[in-house]
């Protein structure tokens, strides 16, 4: 059996012993069913990972005891990419936030548009962050990644675009564009990667996205999903010029 990755947000030194977050121990001792014994890789986000075991189990919690630091190259891509991902209906955030983990995205950037159709405020906000910070520990418990993709704070579009955001290449997905990405030249620096809702962005957020330096593509003739469209440019952006042969 493969060897649990687990997310442990403490400094970690060969020696410790420290207890396992509520969400480890409900997969290492509820799912998995694991002993005391068990081998486990544990990591913090910050990069890096460390042989452990599963040192004592209880009712309602577990400790691992660090053993060493472990060699191996970081899976981050050389390509710093944000998604800046227009907020989405259920279960079709987390997927977009699974998947652009997995592919290497360096920052998330969930943002509240026209026609996306969620509102989301207050106590329910911060339960929604709550849950897609689980998302992105889970991701990177299972694609290798031992640094966290930082997720930044929900804001509007609007809002968004006022801030000054990181230089390097904008690229703003949107069908009726007429530049593909073939046509760009490689970036030098970073990628911001801007996704609407579904629905799209209305006419008058595409100008004024636009009117800040965002250059608009399209990925082909067919019109994708939002959860589609993120990963299919992501892919594309990886394979070009990312870490993707």
């Amino acid at each position: 059996m493969r060897i649990p990755r687990l997310y442990l947000p403490i400094p970690l030194v060969t020696g410790i012993t420290a207890p396992l977050t509520d969400s480890s121990f409900n997969h290492v001792v509820r799912v998995l069913r694991l002993k005391p014994g068990a081998s486990l890789t544990l990591f913090n986000g910050e990069g890096g990972a460390f042989a452990a075991t599963l040192r004592e189990v209880g009712k309602r919690e577990a400790w691992a005891h660090v053993l060493e630091a472990l060699p191996g190259e970081e899976m981050e891509s050389p390509l710093r990419v944000t998604l800046a991902q227009g907020v989405s209906r259920g279960e079709k955030m987390d997927y977009t936030l699974q998947k652009a983990v997995e592919l290497g995205v360096a920052a998330i950037q969930p943002l509240f548009t026209e026609r996306g159709g969620v509102d989301l405020t207050g106590e329910r906000l911060t339960r929604k962050v709550e849950h897609w910070r689980s998302i992105v520990i889970g991701a990177c418990e299972q694609c290798g990644r031992n640094r966290l993709p930082m997720l930044q704070e929900p804001r509007s579009l609007t809002d968004w675009l006022a801030r000054p955001i990181a230089t390097g290449l904008r690229l703003l997905l949107n069908p009726l564009a007429k530049q593909s990405l073939r046509g760009l030249e490689p970036p030098t620096g970073p990628v911001t990667l801007l996704i609407g809702p579904e629905g799209g962005l209305s006419p008058a957020e595409i100008n004024q996205v636009q009117a800040t330096g965002f250059t608009g593509i399209r990925l082909g003739p067919r019109i994708l999903r939002t959860e589609t469209a993120g990963m299919a440019a992501l892919a594309a952006l990886q394979v070009l010029w990312g870490d993707w042969d």
